[in-house]
């Protein structure tokens, strides 16, 4: 059975020349991550994020959230690998276009979490904007969804029920696309079920936030998901 998070370690020559002192560094290459819709408590029942980095590494995890109405959903909670918490995604509950916000989260003694300030709110396109699928305002004082004339900090284009879809800021720029995971050397490629799949996103940009526009993709693109048993 292949890897869903497969090492590159084994991939790197043995022996190297050592670039001359002269040389320009290398340019900054996106991060890639392997997503994978399964909680890290492997019980039946769980729903939610374990996300590898190209090593296989665990760099983000979301553990174990309900599909209930968002009334009664609760705070969706983004940690590290190690169960740090990161971010906080809280639905608002009177919204037409099913907004979610999140802000910084952080853990104080004896386990308590709290969350500090707000860093963006994400929400459905309307249907007349055929083209994105969600778009995204970050926080501030004339930053609001809906503000007549405002344009989105980022935006969502395609399908991601496809995992076929890029995230793109103000100026049009790519900053991250979600597509489908393949898995197998050249001679054998498969493409792996939709609730495994990759994300690259680009230098210099907050991947716990792309991370956190991804989890609040997956419930406003809603459909039924029923979590399989896991295996250990």
């Amino acid at each position: 059975m292949s890897r869903i998070h497969p090492s590159y370690s084994s991939c790197r020559p043995r022996h190297q020349h050592a670039a001359a002192s002269t040389a320009p560094p290398p340019p900054p290459r996106p991060a890639v991550y392997t997503v994978w819709k399964r909680s890290t408590m492997g019980f039946h029942g769980t729903d939610g994020f374990s996300v590898y980095d190209h090593a296989g590494a665990l760099a983000f995890r979301l553990d174990n959230y309900s599909r209930r109405r968002k009334l009664f959903a609760g705070e969706l909670l983004l940690m590290d690998g190690h169960g740090s918490p990161l971010l906080a995604l809280s639905p608002q509950i009177i919204s037409m276009h099913d907004q979610w916000n999140c802000y910084r989260a952080s853990e104080e003694g004896h386990g308590k979490r709290t969350r500090t300030q707000q860093l963006f709110s994400m929400r459905k396109c309307s249907i007349m904007q055929t083209s994105h699928e969600a778009e995204v305002y970050m926080s501030g004082p004339t930053n609001a969804p809906g503000r007549t004339g405002h344009v989105p900090s980022f935006c969502v284009e395609g399908s991601f029920r496809r995992r076929s879809c890029k995230i793109r800021n103000s100026n049009g720029e790519q900053v991250a696309r979600i597509t489908r995971k393949k898995a197998g050397g050249a001679a054998l490629s498969l493409t792996l079920a939709e609730d495994v799949f990759s994300l690259e996103v680009q230098p210099n940009v907050d991947c716990a936030m792309i991370m956190a526009f991804v989890i609040v993709l997956d419930r406003i693109c809603w459909k039924p998901y029923t979590p399989l048993m896991c295996s250990s």
